[in-house]
């Protein structure tokens, strides 16, 4: 059962890291960092900075709140138009589902790998426990490398690189063409394709610099 148990913790190891990523980019310190950067593409249709900041935190705390879409729906402009129209709504429910799914996978990840944790120390096979952190630490390295280089190409050589990735994304996650908008739309000018380049980018760095120091913890634990 030890080698089992350690290429499940392998296997738990990305996806705990992946959570990690995935939650420290849904908290407010990225999206404001990335209004900021001097690179982020202006909204030809009026939106200010401070106005992508006032409309991304409530849209954000949506997806990680008990709320439902009234939230959202009630929303509105200063001359009292809504937010969003019923698309955006309608998708923003279906990232929320999205969102909280691989948030609840995380957090299972978390609670298995220190269920094993403490299994491995009575059991004895705390080396086993490690190599599988370590072996999925190195798994880890590799995924967010891919994705990473995947990203750079889009931002810096072939839009179109990242644009495959996404529309195969959002065909996996979601149904038909539900994520498809105007670009006059609340969405796409709050959050631009350049937002999602770089989000993945950072998630990638992110999981990548928890899988090196994961497997580089793990590998030094097990020589001793």
């Amino acid at each position: 059962m030890k080698p089992f148990f350690s290429y499940l913790i392998s296997f738990l190891t990305p996806i705990a890291l992946i959570g990690a990523a995935l939650r420290i980019l849904l908290t407010p310190v990225f999206y404001t960092v990335e209004y900021n950067m001097p690179y982020f593409p202006a909204d030809e249709y009026g939106f200010t900075k401070e106005d992508r900041l006032r409309w991304a935190k409530p849209s954000v705390e949506y997806l990680i709140s008990g709320a439902d879409i009234s939230y959202l729906g009630d929303l509105k402009f200063d001359d009292g138009t809504p937010l969003y129209n019923e698309r955006e709504l309608s998708h923003m429910a279906d990232v929320k589902g999205v969102v909280l799914n691989a948030l609840g996978a995380w957090t299972i990840s978390l609670i298995v790998l220190a269920a094993l944790a403490i299994f491995a120390k009575r059991g004895g096979w705390i080396p086993d426990y490690l190599n599988g952190l370590r072996r999925g630490g190195l798994w880890m390295i590799g995924l967010a490398a891919a994705l990473g280089l995947m990203a750079g190409i889009g931002i810096a050589v072939n839009p179109n690189v990242f644009w495959e990735f996404f529309t195969l994304f959002h065909q996996i996650f979601f149904e038909g063409d539900s994520w498809l908008f105007y670009y006059s739309d609340t969405l796409i000018r709050l959050f631009p394709i350049r937002f999602w380049q770089d989000a993945f980018l950072w998630a990638a760095v992110l999981a990548l610099g928890g899988g090196a120091a994961l497997a580089r913890f793990a590998g030094i634990r097990v020589k001793r």
